[in-house]
């Protein structure tokens, strides 16, 4: 793809998901049946973060098994996970902070990714480099919704997913602002109902956030 279709395809889906939910998966036996809790309360794609050993093979299971979630891979700190989230079956890359090495091997790795930022300086360097859509991280100790609305005018082709203290209390806020394109969150997947395999509990929190925000 070329850097417009990179983009492209990030709007599309991002502007989908409305809400991305950030996920630790520890165990890879809980992969699909989390994936198939978030589908059924109204995901359509997910951010699987690099923090735990198991994540890689829990984005090749999501991958395989339920090809209907576009499947985001989280956390990426060192240039050479590009390629591994890539061969794992993810479609786009996120990170918690970026550097110009990681933002080549983005490129090179002609990988759709969302870096992140959190300064109008840091906004302006990824510009340069044809990322106009860019998470804003940690979202609220940034700045937050002051934030947003202070780089929507100078910098108003920047769309951003803040992430980082986001939650059902403020959500419907970011999403009101003109240059936010989603949100990430992990509220709608609870580690504590991860690990009680209350899929069901989890469907119902992704339904009810859901409805609050379409």
């Amino acid at each position: 793809m070329t850097d417009t279709q990179h983009q492209s395809f990030l709007s599309t889906t991002l502007e989908q998901a409305v809400i991305l939910p950030v996920l630790v998966i520890e165990r890879v036996e809980d992969a699909i049946p989390l994936a198939e809790a978030l589908l059924a309360g109204g995901c359509n794609s997910v951010e699987v973060t690099l923090r735990s050993e198991a994540a890689l093979a829990s984005m090749e299971k999501i991958a395989a098994h339920i090809p209907e979630l576009t499947l985001g891979a989280g956390t990426l700190l060192e240039c050479e996970q590009f390629q591994q989230v890539k061969d794992a079956g993810a479609s786009y890359a996120l990170s918690p902070g970026t550097t110009k090495k990681l933002a080549q091997a983005a490129i090179d790795a002609d990988f759709a990714y969302v870096p992140a930022a959190a300064t109008p300086s840091e906004v302006l360097e990824l510009r340069e480099l044809g990322f106009k859509i860019q998470k804003l991280f940690p979202a609220g100790a940034s700045g937050g919704i002051e934030m947003l609305k202070s780089l929507s005018s100078p910098i108003a082709d920047v769309r951003f997913c803040p992430t980082g203290g986001v939650s059902t209390t403020n959500v419907q806020d970011y999403l009101k602002q003109p240059n936010v394109i989603c949100v990430g969150g992990s509220w709608l997947a609870p580690k504590d109902l991860v690990a009680q395999k209350n899929w069901s509990a989890i469907t119902q929190i992704v339904q009810k956030s859901m409805a609050a925000v379409r």
